[in-house]
């Protein structure tokens, strides 16, 4: 299985977040430090203020901070919210194959994509951050390496 870089971005600043709880971050900040685009990652914040794991504030002091507990955060939910899970065409509404009367692949990657979603609705938010330390030496080597 593969995610959508979108999905992935948004892994990503929950993570970033996460480790940096008590803190507002500013947007452009956390695109720095992972080394991605700000124009991008801001889509990704404004899903994951309307998904209601983060909190957006505007102006000066602004920025972006978790707003939920990172043990409440469910992985598998964060992906299901921000993946578009039709794998495959025959998958979404408006999908058609010729062959799907009979096809059981769909089977196949159907339950292959159930057993993925599982796997992930078994971690938090708090498992990916149980090594804050080695996560913040990381972000504030790579602001070093950037400037």
């Amino acid at each position: 299985m593969r995610i959508t870089q979108y999905t992935d971005y948004g892994l990503r600043v929950l993570i970033y977040l996460g480790v940096n709880r008590d803190v507002i971050t500013p947007m452009p900040q956390i695109a720095k430090h992972y080394g991605i685009s700000s124009n991008h990652l801001m889509k990704v914040t404004q899903q994951l203020t309307k998904l209601g794991y983060v909190e957006s504030t505007r102006g000066r002091s602004g920025g972006l901070r978790l707003i939920q507990d990172p043990k409440d955060i469910n992985i598998g939910k964060v992906v299901r919210q921000m993946e578009p899970l039709d794998i495959v065409e025959c998958f979404g509404n408006n999908g058609h194959c010729v062959i799907e009367p009979s096809c059981r692949l769909k089977g196949v990657l159907g339950r292959a994509l159930r057993a993925f979603i599982r796997e992930l609705e078994q971690h938090t938010l708090e498992e990916l951050l149980d090594n804050r330390d080695e996560l913040n030496l990381l972000f504030a080597s790579s602001s070093i390496h950037q400037t």
